[in-house]
């Protein structure tokens, strides 16, 4: 399952937590389930990075990730203190939302530049401490601001990395992520990794119209998933 994920979101750039959370919460609970796709996450988004490594723009990572980082430790504060149902509820109609939306951008020529990277980040940031993913909601940003392909899944690959990485420190800190959960953790990653390097190929094929569909459809799946799991959520 992590390897068909892992190709997947090595395609579009981001779907390996949607497709697996479901996976993890069955086999090791919800409460392990965030902390160890967090760590799959790192792994998943390292090897993206790595497949596409002269793709990447290190301008515009750094502009998201300098306000994304300080504050997904304050999302996943918020998650471990209370009942995210609400959020993933919302989120779903906002990823459903974000289609049209993009479409939006694309047909005004609308662009974000580096300040709106910057101004994103912190709110996104946040999310992505509080709910497992928010990459339906990255990919419309690094798509408005002119990225695709190889580009896109690169970039935003890079800065997911360093939230991630902050997010993990941040359940280190609130005692959230015992040795058991890291090595269950590395294991899931290890298979979304090798997934990135068998997805390059079929990137390479894609034209750019139909990799815009391809992520439009999984923002879509992405949007009835959080919703169904706001829906049936505890």
């Amino acid at each position: 399952m992590g390897l068909v994920a892992g190709t997947l979101s090595g395609i579009v750039g981001f779907g390996s937590s949607i497709m697996l959370m479901p996976v993890l919460v069955i086999v090791f609970g919800p409460v392990q389930a965030v902390p160890i796709m967090g760590i799959a996450a790192v792994m998943a988004n390292l090897a993206r990075i790595l497949a596409w490594w002269r793709e990447v723009d290190w301008r515009a990572c750094a502009a998201y990730s300098v306000s994304a980082m300080p504050a997904v430790a304050f999302g996943v504060a918020t998650l471990l203190a209370l009942p995210a149902r609400v959020v993933e509820g919302a989120l779903g109609v906002f990823f459903i939302l974000m289609i049209p939306a993009r479409r939006w951008f694309a047909a005004h020529g609308l662009r974000l530049g580096v300040r709106g990277l910057a101004l994103l980040g912190a709110p996104i940031g946040f999310l992505t401490g509080v709910v497992v993913t928010t990459g339906p909601i990255t990919v419309p940003i690094f798509l408005a601001y002119g990225l695709v392909k190889g580009g896109f899944i690169a970039t935003e690959a890079a800065a997911s990395l360093a939230v991630y990485l902050v997010k993990i420190a941040a359940f280190q800190g609130f005692g959230a992520l015992p040795l058991k959960v890291v090595v269950e953790g590395l294991i899931t990653g290890s298979s979304l990794m090798a997934g990135a390097f068998v997805a390059k190929r079929f990137v390479l094929k894609l034209e750019p119209d139909r990799f815009r569909l391809l992520m439009e459809g999984l923002m879509l799946a992405s949007g009835v998933a959080m919703l169904w799991a706001a829906a049936v959520g505890d």
